[in-house]
């Protein structure tokens, strides 16, 4: 009986044992799991965020030696984003396009780029199953280097003219991309180019690409206006216009400036750290001495004037809570 007594005793504490034992094991499970969901959280959040850097894009010119040796230069833009990289390249394509203006070359530029154009084709034409897998699994700044070949040739073309005219300057082209912003609410890139090919003077340009990283779209400036707000913002910016003419002492009368500089509103934007910022061209809305003039438009005048998501999060504490939440759910 006692024998008895002493097994069940036993076999009691055995289980209380190995029950506290499996418990470790259960809160371990448990403690893994916020964990697991911050790390899945952080990848999500890094898909919102712009990474990358220019590279530049390899092009064959013509052996030179010397001070006057022409320069071709193209950067392409290498990032996380495959929208933001394809729109870029095409951005780039369409700048060269607008410094080369092969429709107003002479006919010998314009035959050199046909003659190398056509060449392409027959090469696409001719290519064996090797070429094409390889061209397949070339890189995108590969492919951006057969894409500026056209404009490669009509380049060198024009500058053997020039030294047909005896001239002896050194003519060239730059085009280069960079991150501005890489966060919400929008992602900028702008597109630096330069450009010389004869003449008094070269010429420059500034072209901001905003996107929505979220929805992998462009975002334009009528997408971050306010209903109905375009025309408050014409005018905000109207006003932005002629204390820019006046500070740059331009003019003593405004009217009489705008006979030749009329104010227009520029599509080309970004937002900046203290307010909207317009960008403009050459010859826009000034001289060329002035260079790229842009006008800048203080946030706390677009209260009403841009969509909520596109204002600094310190503008936004005296809005409705309904309304503040509504903006950050868009």
């Amino acid at each position: 009986m006692l024998d008895q007594k002493r097994t069940l005793v036993l076999s009691m504490l055995m289980a209380t044992f190995a029950l506290s034992a499996c418990q470790p094991k259960a809160d371990q499970k448990e403690q893994k799991q916020p964990v697991e969901q911050s790390s899945s959280s952080e990848a999500v959040d890094t898909t919102l965020t712009l990474q990358g850097q220019s590279e530049k894009v390899a092009v064959e010119l013509p052996e030179c030696s010397g001070n006057s040796c022409p320069e071709f230069s193209v950067e392409r833009l290498h990032t996380n984003q495959f929208v933001v990289d394809n729109i870029i390249d095409q951005a780039i394509l369409k700048n060269l396009d607008q410094i080369l203006d092969v429709g107003n070359q002479s006919k010998s530029i314009q035959e050199e780029k046909k003659k190398t154009e056509q060449q392409q084709k027959q090469d696409e034409q001719q290519a064996s199953s090797s070429v094409i897998a390889a061209n397949a699994a070339k890189t995108p700044a590969q492919s951006m280097a057969d894409q500026l070949k056209p404009y490669v040739a009509t380049f060198t073309a024009l500058q053997q003219e020039l030294l047909s005219l005896g001239a002896s300057s050194k003519i060239s082209v730059s085009v280069s991309p960079k991150i501005l912003n890489s966060t919400e609410p929008l992602a900028t890139v702008v597109l630096n180019t330069s450009s010389y090919l004869g003449g008094a003077h070269g010429s420059a340009s500034q072209v901001y690409y905003n996107f929505d990283l979220k929805h992998q779209k462009q975002v334009g400036l009528d997408d971050i206006i306010a209903p109905n707000q375009k025309k408050e913002l014409e005018k905000l910016a109207y006003e932005a216009f002629k204390v820019w003419v006046t500070d740059n002492k331009l003019a003593d009368n405004l009217q009489e400036y705008e006979q030749v500089w009329k104010f227009k509103l520029s599509n080309n934007f970004y937002l900046g750290k203290n307010g909207l910022i317009l960008q403009y061209g050459e010859y826009e809305i000034g001289p060329y001495v002035v260079g790229l003039p842009r006008l800048e438009i203080p946030y706390s005048a677009l209260k009403t004037v841009l969509k909520q998501p596109y204002l600094p999060a310190e503008l936004l504490v005296d809005q409705p809570a309904s309304a503040t939440l509504a903006a950050k759910n868009k």
